[in-house]
């Protein structure tokens, strides 16, 4: 008896290897699956921005590691000076990392914050060389779309990575068209032919924008990703991470308990459909033992 709609998955052109060096940037889905290819082992950098949701922060992310353009005086926010009426406000000696340190910037997560502009733009240009080294040295880009929807700071006029908790009224919310999000994807991968690139569209549902509009910036993205392949069928494939969550595990029992993010056990099962399609079966048993290895010593960190 076959009790669930089981996802067609394409396979890729090319598998994945150990030979391989890999990025992965977007959502907090491409944490997920990033921190599960770097318990194997595998040569990937995850992230180093922070996590990103919308197409426009992703590719603004990679064009500044490709130009290894580094951050500058105008590009810090005194986060304290904005923040909404009941926000915490930064604590004094406050630790790296703290989310209520006061200087970071739109192009950056929240765990990026210091407690002062000097501190921030030592630790993110720092993390730039080395995500600028990764990124020429990469052949594979895994992206994770998350939403379709964007915020501009008004003053500014940027599209922001994140508002930090800054007063709503400094930003505009707009909406990305599949054209405009195929647009700035196809201008970068034509501009990049060595490299191949992996999408998928993050299976976390953001239902601040509704539940309808979170469907609706997630149909956009489809149509997008649908797009960028037309356009670049030599190194462009799609992994249908959203569909196996709506289609093969499509119950409750598989979100956590704030009904929005995969249960770990549904990151573990996308992956194992990942690993099935998409790495080279050659790889499996130094995977075993690359995990066990990995198992081992962070059970000895514990002890």
């Amino acid at each position: 008896m076959e009790l669930i709609t089981k996802v067609d998955i394409a396979e890729p052109q090319k598998r994945l290897s150990y030979k391989n060096k890999m990025m992965i940037v977007g959502s907090c889905f491409a944490n997920e699956v990033g921190a599960i290819l770097k318990s194997y082992s595998f040569d990937i950098s995850i992230n180093p921005f922070g996590t990103l949701y919308n197409p426009v922060s992703i590719l603004n992310s990679l064009e500044r590691m490709n130009g290894n353009l580094p951050f500058d005086s105008t590009d810090v926010v005194d986060i304290s000076l904005h923040s909404t009426e009941g926000a915490a406000q930064p604590k004094k000696g406050a630790s790296k990392g703290d989310n209520n340190a006061r200087y970071c910037s739109f192009s950056h997560h929240s765990s990026f914050a210091r407690e002062s502009d000097g501190e921030f733009l030592k630790y993110a240009n720092e993390q730039l060389a080395e995500a600028s080294a990764a990124f020429k040295e990469c052949d594979t880009i895994i992206i994770t779309l998350g939403t379709s929807w964007v915020f501009r700071h008004i003053p500014s006029g940027k599209i922001v990575s994140n508002c930090h908790r800054i007063t709503p009224k400094e930003f505009k919310r707009e909406f990305l068209s599949c054209d405009e999000t195929s647009a700035l994807f196809n201008n970068f991968i034509a501009r990049h032919p060595d490299k191949n690139f992996i999408f998928t569209v993050s299976p976390i549902r953001h239902l601040k924008d509704g539940a309808h509009g979170n469907q609706i910036s997630k149909a956009s993205l489809l149509l997008a990703i649908e797009q960028i392949l037309k356009a670049n069928p030599q190194n462009t494939y799609y992994f249908p991470a959203y569909e196996i969550v709506l289609d093969e595990l499509r119950d409750y029992r598989f979100y956590a308990e704030d009904m929005v993010h995969p249960s770990e056990v549904a990151v573990k099962y996308i992956f194992e459909k990942f690993k099935e399609h998409c790495i080279d079966e050659q790889s499996y048993s130094e995977m075993a033992r690359n995990l066990k290895a990995y198992k081992l010593e962070n059970h000895r960190r514990l002890l």
